[in-house]
């Protein structure tokens, strides 16, 4: 945490955010709130899960959004057919050498867009693990770095539709966000029509840099949060883990795990992020609760009960935030 409040963002870094949101505004119309939370991500380092039906524009909007930067990106396909090493890469045997080589694989990009991520096995999704905590690969017994910006951007469909699998909590936990992307409005749905029935290709321009970008998180992290802020993200926190002890006893049966201290983190670097979009130097209250549903959403796993009486982890971080007393 800063101990002095530094300056508010500057105009380079509002002119970032301007361009990368107004090219992105060319393909993608409405889903401001997808379009905010992954300048978030984009700002903090910290991977993304969008969750929606599909044909919501979460690939095109993931993909737009790495075309406005000047750097590497991928995409994955998740099948229920591919292998971890169709993910981080293999060792292959050259003939000519008579020795191995290793071929890297899609992983080694700064901006990875992982398509319909539950639509393969475990053992595929567990792939990821190293690469999204760690920043790194293991081949064959010799690891490599991946190169900053590193970001793993995911989008799944609702787990009640065929031939999908529920992601282990070891990899959800490992997304800084959660989202969940609804349908757009009337209004927006004939916009959308209007731009693409057309089948005319929308040019998207190279309007930031990966040193941009980096200079940028920088920044965001040393924007200012006072120690009420800080305590105030670790009560919200806390009292997903022990509700009883915090006033929500009536709400203990339905939490079978509470967030972990990975959500401290990412719930504060989130704030500061949200803020830092907003032309803030300081972090407010009002930053913490409109993001912690995304940062918290998937890390509150509830009990059987509250499947029973279909009570959902937004439900209950709803109810956490109201009763947890803010600055």
């Amino acid at each position: 945490m800063a101990t002095s409040a530094p300056a508010a963002p500057n105009t380079a870094d509002a002119r970032l955010i301007q361009d990368v949101s107004r090219e992105v505004g060319l393909r993608v119309v409405g889903q401001e709130y997808m379009i905010d939370r992954l300048l978030i991500s984009l700002l903090t380092g910290g991977h993304v899960l969008l969750e929606g039906v599909p044909g919501l524009a979460k690939t095109l909007t993931v993909r737009t959004l790495a075309e406005t930067i000047a750097t590497s990106f991928s995409r994955i396909q998740f099948t229920p057919d591919l292998l971890p090493a169709d993910v981080v890469g293999t060792q292959i045997f050259d003939q000519q050498s008579g020795e191995f080589r290793v071929k890297k694989g899609p992983i080694f990009a700064n901006i990875i867009l992982a398509d319909e991520i539950n639509r393969a096995p475990a053992k595929v999704q567990a792939a990821l693990l190293e690469a999204m905590q760690e920043k790194q690969v293991t081949i064959g017994g010799t690891t490599y770095k991946l190169e900053e910006p590193f970001l793993v951007l995911a989008t799944q469909n609702p787990i009640e539709q065929e031939g999908t699998y529920p992601l282990p909590e070891a990899q959800v936990d490992r997304f800084m966000m959660k989202l969940r992307v609804g349908y757009p409005t009337r209004e927006e749905e004939r916009e959308i029509m209007r731009r693409m029935a057309s089948g005319h290709a929308i040019d998207i321009r190279n309007v930031a840099t990966p040193e941009a970008i980096l200079e940028a998180r920088g920044r965001i992290a040393d924007l200012y949060m006072d120690d009420r802020i800080v305590d105030y993200i670790v009560d919200i926190v806390h009292a997903t883990r022990e509700p009883a002890a915090n006033g929500l006893a009536d709400i203990a049966h339905l939490i079978e795990f509470g967030a972990s201290p990975r959500a401290t983190i990412a719930l504060a670097q989130a704030s500061r992020a949200h803020a830092f979009l907003r032309a803030r130097s300081f972090v407010t209250p009002d930053d913490v609760k409109a993001i912690a549903p995304d940062v918290l959403r998937h890390r509150v796993l509830t009990t059987f009960e509250a499947e029973a009486e279909e009570v959902t982890s937004d439900a209950i971080v709803q109810r956490v935030l109201a009763k947890v007393e803010s600055p």
